[in-house]
């Protein structure tokens, strides 16, 4: 195995890594809310990158690097997820927000508007911006892990490489996200775009754009949930 011919130890595996570890944890808290703690994932980071070193397979074609870095990140992101840092009315105001998008779009045949939405709800615009605002922790992360492409060494997982039905199914739900992407209304589809196309944050997204960072934020979370909606057949 790969860690047994280059590694003596553990220690000197992590020495060697651990700064790429730290980098993933750091690119990862711009994207989570403040109460994820960067030692946590880290630490998270660090099992993943032992774990990577026991089961790559050099012969598999993608470096240890490629295939340490998507470890560790899937770590980092399984911590994330056991902490459950989002709380459930926020996932419950954000199906509410998605279905309320749905339901104006197949109405009018055409993109709904904020106005149009919070209508939808029974809410005013600035009640509908704050539910915008409140899901956009869970919306960020959530996006992203659905963005990242992990299939050039996916294939290195023991025991987890999927059936053609399974390959079929996965090819086809990206090419409906990225119909779909391309359909949002053309500043949804600029913040998406600059968000994880060129990882810049909200802040200098706004600068771009014009706007408060708060309202990138409102445009951001309103882009993600009109995906969530456009895809629900999918869910």
């Amino acid at each position: 195995m790969y860690n047994q011919l280059q590694f003596k130890s553990n220690n000197e595996l992590l020495e060697q890594y651990g700064p790429l570890v730290r980098r993933i944890a750091q690119h990862l808290m711009l994207r989570l809310p403040s109460s994820v703690v960067l030692d946590d994932l880290i630490q998270a980071g660090m099992i993943g990158l032992l774990e990577a070193s026991r089961k790559f397979d050099p012969g598999k074609g993608a470096s240890f690097e490629t295939f340490a870095g998507i470890r560790i990140r899937g770590a980092m992101i399984d911590e994330v997820r056991r902490g459950d840092w989002t709380p459930r009315s926020v996932h419950r105001n954000g199906r509410r927000v998605s279905e309320a998008i749905r339901a104006v779009e197949l109405r009018t045949g055409r993109d709904a508007s904020d106005t149009e939405v919070a209508a939808e709800l029974q809410i005013s615009v600035a009640e509908y911006h704050g539910l915008l605002q409140d899901s956009l922790d869970s919306r960020l992360f959530s996006m992203d892990e659905l963005s990242h492409d992990d299939e050039s060494a996916g294939v290195q997982f023991e025991g987890d490489e999927p059936g053609p039905d399974a390959l079929f199914q996965n090819h086809a739900f990206r090419q409906a996200l990225a119909d779909a992407i391309s359909a949002l209304p053309e500043r949804e589809k600029l913040v998406m775009a600059l968000y994880y196309d060129e990882e810049l944050n909200l802040k200098e997204i706004g600068s771009i754009l014009g706007v408060s960072e708060s309202r990138v934020s409102q445009i951001h979370s309103q882009a993600a949930l009109r995906l969530r909606g456009r895809l629900r057949d999918w869910q």
